[in-house]
């Protein structure tokens, strides 16, 4: 089984693991978040990091580490990007909760496979959905004569 270890700015990484535990009660000892605070500096924020990534290699049954922080080069993907070695712990950016959730899901299989998947779910997990008219309204018939100027 693999570790996820999220590091985002605060509140976030907190949040995500607080929905993870919503959805799958049991994935409490797989899912660690660290919420990076404005006025801690990046080497404490790491110093944090190493320590949790340490408790998650020493869980029983622990092969890999999946981190996830949320956006590319803020202090928490480059706290993450010292952390990660490619072999035993691989990183994503962008996390969001379609990510985590496909995470935890599979985070019985290998790294690599983790990887794809989480990626792919977090992907998926972003559309634009179709607004249609309220119920028992009627739509705006379009005049091709007037000129609506849309930015």
């Amino acid at each position: 089984m693999n570790a996820i270890l999220l590091i985002a700015h605060a509140p976030l990484a907190n949040a995500l693991r607080q929905c993870a535990l919503h959805v799958f009660p049991d994935c409490g000892a797989a899912v660690m978040a660290i919420d990076v605070q404005p006025n801690l500096s990046p080497d404490e924020t790491l110093a944090t990091s190493r320590i949790a990534i340490e408790q998650l290699t020493r869980v029983p049954g622990i092969k890999g580490v999946l981190v996830l922080t949320d956006i590319f080069g803020a202090t928490p993907s480059n706290v993450a990007q010292k952390l990660v070695d490619g072999v035993g712990s691989r990183l994503i950016t962008g996390v969001n909760l379609p990510m985590l959730l496909r995470a935890v899901s599979y985070r019985h299989e290998a790294l690599d496979t983790l990887v794809s998947r989480a990626v792919v779910g977090g992907t998926q997990g972003v559309m634009q959905v179709a607004i249609t008219a309220p119920q028992n309204q009627a739509k705006r018939k379009h005049d091709p004569e007037e000129h609506d100027h849309q930015q």
